[in-house]
């Protein structure tokens, strides 16, 4: 049994199992430091890496998207291997692209706004984390087929944006299919974590968080949009 894990199943938050309280403590806290991290990159140089990798939309999605799964591949191999050394470099190459890209989008504010755009952005994630959870849990029956349609949706966003990169319009297509693809894999996360009592503590907390980091700055963006209107 991994040193991540126990194998009792106790009260924990709210009426949850103590393993169901350690995966959403364990992805609060990873996303926790993100959002600091994106406070902290957006004065730093690397909140510029968006405008030149955006400046040919694929190659900033291919570039997110390739470092996003490099870092999850990565974590995951060193927990099942028990190379924590392993584990931690795909969580940092997690926390780094997730943070400069969420960094770069808050970047076109202004820095007195930025607390409270990110405060905005993490109250939305969290009613539509708890709306996404709730469903899932009041309902006895697999979420299995969300994984495979957040798959399509992942495919079909980087389709729409390589065509959005020489006609404009598209990309709103493909911000939704990524954007919809985030909240399908968390529905999905959620119901792992509900269904498998035997899968990895350690793994699940990186699922979760994946998918909600990926919600947040895509919500950041909309967030960003609703403000600049006013």
């Amino acid at each position: 049994m991994s040193t991540f894990e126990t194998p009792q199943e106790t009260g924990g938050w709210f009426g949850l199992s103590s393993r169901e309280a350690r995966i959403i403590g364990g992805a609060s806290a990873l996303m926790v430091i993100n959002v600091l991290l994106m406070y902290v990159f957006v004065v730093t140089p690397l909140a510029a890496i968006n405008n030149y990798l955006f400046a040919v939309p694929i190659i900033g999605v291919l570039v997110y998207g390739a470092a996003i799964m490099g870092g999850e591949i990565l974590a995951e191999r060193g927990i099942h291997g028990d190379n924590m050394g392993l584990a931690v470099v795909g969580l940092l190459i997690l926390q780094f692209a997730f943070g400069i890209f969420g960094a770069g989008i808050l970047s076109f504010a202004p820095r007195g706004s930025q607390p409270m755009i990110l405060g905005v952005t993490a109250i939305v994630v969290a009613v539509l984390t708890a709306v996404i959870s709730g469903y899932v849990y009041a309902r006895s029956k697999t979420f299995e087929t969300w994984g495979t349609v957040a798959n399509y949706s992942f495919i079909g966003g980087i389709v729409a944006i390589a065509i959005g990169t020489f006609i404009q319009p598209v990309l709103l297509v493909g911000f939704i299919l990524i954007f919809l693809g985030f909240v399908l894999r968390l529905g999905w996360e959620v119901w792992q974590v509900r269904d498998e009592r035997n899968a990895s503590i350690a793994l699940q907390t990186i699922g979760v968080y994946i998918a909600v980091a990926g919600v947040f700055v895509h919500v950041l963006q909309l967030v960003m949009r609703a403000l600049a209107r006013r």
